[in-house]
């Protein structure tokens, strides 16, 4: 593999703005992401610079990103340091000190070629090397119905919790008790961990 895996730089928003719209656009993004290509393509070019300049340079966040021998980007994913008396980004509320990854994302024409597992790895040494906090363990979620990166997230070592969360905006109800009389059917985001060797 002839890639480089090192965290994103702040000067680098446009790239990374470009990897990010080149991931909403994938087919799995609806399943994928928690953002819309439409959404993300409105924001303005200072959303992208703080968005990269705190993912360069924050102590509770770090983007790493694959980069070929020409400079463009192939992938990236990002991890969120997340401590029980902190904000809840997505999901359960954390129980003890753990990294959230978040924004997995590798292009096509790469996909199976290494750069994801070298991400991962990245991600996942740079949470073990927290002092500040000590981070127990690294999660993450999947959608029910994106069994390729499930497959590649239990490959990895993940397992899952057993604990599951609504899509966010999910408005459907299980017993149609919403008024509408119809009974809709929920989506749901699985957690995976991995736990600190």
């Amino acid at each position: 593999m002839d890639y480089v895996i090192r965290p994103v730089r702040a000067e680098e928003w446009p790239q990374a703005r470009e990897l990010r719209l080149a991931a909403l656009q994938d087919p799995a993004a609806p399943v994928a992401f928690l953002d819309t290509y439409e959404n993300a393509v409105a924001q303005p070019d200072g959303f992208w610079q703080e968005r990269t300049a705190t993912g360069a340079t924050g102590t509770r966040v770090r983007q790493f990103v694959a980069e070929a021998p020409d400079g463009k980007w192939v992938g990236s994913v990002t991890l969120l340091v997340e401590l029980p008396e902190g904000e809840v980004r997505f999901g359960a509320p954390a129980e003890v000190n753990q990294g959230h990854l978040v924004g997995v994302f590798v292009r096509p024409e790469v996909r199976g070629t290494g750069v994801t597992d070298a991400l991962f790895r990245a991600a996942v040494e740079w949470a073990w090397s927290l002092s500040e906090p000590t981070l127990e363990r690294v999660r993450l979620y999947v959608h029910e119905n994106n069994p390729r990166a499930a497959a590649f997230y239990r490959r990895f070592g993940f397992a899952p919790s057993g604990q599951t969360v609504r899509l966010p905006g999910d408005t459907s109800d299980v017993d149609g008790a919403d008024g509408t009389g119809v009974a809709g059917v929920p989506e749901w985001e699985l957690e995976y961990v991995l736990g600190r060797e």
